[in-house]
């Protein structure tokens, strides 16, 4: 019988923000079997590892919210190698390497151009790696569009019992496979359990686009700044998600350091950056409107407040939060409340910190179905072709658009005269494109808005 070793496995992480690469690196580790065996003849042991380590490759890529070197900091994620690419160039890169699991971080539109994409790419290869996607966070908007364009992977990654419930039923209710539906938790929850600081601390976690209207996020800035001025025993935190001229998952264009340049800052508020892991460390008091950041707050037992001051609205995602027991206004949090959570909501949403198996099991058992189904694919030899659901046959008018996005033909080839089509980019051509990439994110962000307010006039 041929000598059965275990070795490490090669996993590749697409991602096209920060959030997303945080995302997408944290679960390659949490969901890549502790062992993967490997059958060979060979009793050679050269670049095979007995451990669970993983060797972690990351691409980036290239858009309007490409990482900085910055923000990747931040995020504290450390891979073997990380570099950006465009689409059909990371394509290239799957057809001239071998991985054991490829996780797409990437919107709804970028997962399924990425699936047609290798689906081409990997034409007639007797193996592929499996391909796993999701999402970063919380789902409370575009549920079916979002969940059809990431249909076609291997796994389909849900955060929660909820949404597994959800995705399951979307899938089975268009006729679409539903069996790559797979129940996980968030990757990124974890620290210490909450015990009282001194001084109490308050945070808010602001969001790049909810609300979105200059009235709505000059409003919540005056009542943070209020809040400080009523308790001056408390420190008060504005935790920013990215600096002027950088962009995450969404567009920012009215950032709350710029509103708070009107204002004169007491003394206990201040502006914070930095991994927000860390920020929760020194928080006695969560507070949103509908950022990921109070799933991860709830986590540790965080007194945690979802805003309803603009509102319980679809537009605003706290409607995700209804019967969590954390929907609370700022005249509330002045008077001094504080939530309490809803333990079987909370279980719901996969984030219940040692919770019983009866309220949703345990936060470290939460990726052992996903390891068992990637071990058990990776075992099988020879895997299908990829299969979304749209196709040219099931979505002649809507999928051509999504591919052209990306420089893909319908059939998921790469269009005459893509981006680096046929050759890596040379020194000249990356340092062109990182100018063209600062100056749209500077149109973006600072021009844009500008023509938009003179359009309203």
């Amino acid at each position: 019988m041929p000598a059965s070793t275990a070795r490490r496995l090669r996993v590749a992480v697409l991602a096209d923000s920060d959030t997303r690469w945080k995302w997408g690196a944290l679960t390659a580790a949490r969901i890549s079997p502790t062992e993967f065996p490997e059958t060979t003849e060979s009793t050679e042991t050269s670049d095979k590892t007995a451990d669970s380590d993983i060797r972690l490759d990351g691409f980036l890529l290239r858009g309007r919210a490409t990482p900085t070197a910055r923000q990747l900091r931040e995020v504290g994620v450390r891979a073997d190698s990380l570099r950006e690419v465009t689409a059909v160039e990371f394509l290239r890169e799957m057809t001239q390497e071998t991985y054991d699991v490829l996780v797409l971080a990437l919107v709804g539109g970028g997962v399924q151009a990425m699936l047609h994409g290798l689906a081409h790419a990997w034409q007639g290869r007797p193996q592929r790696p499996v391909v796993v996607t999701g999402y970063v966070g919380v789902v409370y908007e575009k549920l079916a569009d979002g969940l059809l364009l990431r249909h076609g992977a291997d796994l389909v990654l849900a955060n929660s019992r909820q949404d597994a419930e959800r995705f399951r039923a979307l899938y089975e209710g268009v006729g679409a496979d539903a069996s790559s539906v797979t129940e996980v938790a968030l990757p990124f929850l974890g620290g210490a359990p909450y015990e009282k600081k001194d001084p109490y601390t308050v945070v808010f976690a602001a969001q790049p686009s909810v609300p979105e209207t200059r009235k709505d996020r000059a409003y919540l800035l005056d009542r943070l700044v209020q809040h400080a001025r009523r308790h001056p025993e408390r420190e008060v935190l504005l935790k920013l998600r990215s600096k002027p001229g950088e962009h995450t998952t969404h567009i920012e264009e009215l950032p709350y350091q710029k509103l708070a340049q009107r204002h004169d800052l007491p003394a206990n508020f201040r502006l914070v950056y930095g991994n927000m892991g860390e920020v929760l460390d020194h928080t006695d008091l969560l507070v949103t409107v509908s950022s990921t950041a109070a799933l991860e707050s709830l986590h540790r037992r965080i007194p945690t407040v979802v805003l309803t001051d603009l509102g319980v609205r679809e537009a605003l995602g706290n409607h995700h939060f209804v019967g969590s027991g954390c929907l609370a206004s700022w005249d509330q949090l002045d008077a001094g409340h504080e939530p309490t959570p809803d333990a079987e909501w909370v279980a719901r949403q996969g984030v219940a910190a040692g919770g019983t198996p009866s309220q949703g099991g345990s936060y470290a058992t939460a990726f052992d179905e996903a390891r068992a189904r990637i071990g058990a694919l990776l075992t099988t030899g020879e895997l299908p072709p990829l299969k979304p659901y749209y196709t040219p046959v099931t979505a002649p008018g809507y999928l051509p658009g999504v591919l052209a996005r990306h420089h893909l033909a319908p059939d998921g080839s790469p269009l005459p005269g893509a981006p680096a089509a046929d050759k890596a980019p040379g020194p000249v051509r990356q340092i062109v494109r990182r100018a063209a990439r600062g100056a749209y994110r500077h149109g973006v962000q600072r021009v844009a808005p500008v023509i938009r307010r003179m359009g309203e006039l």
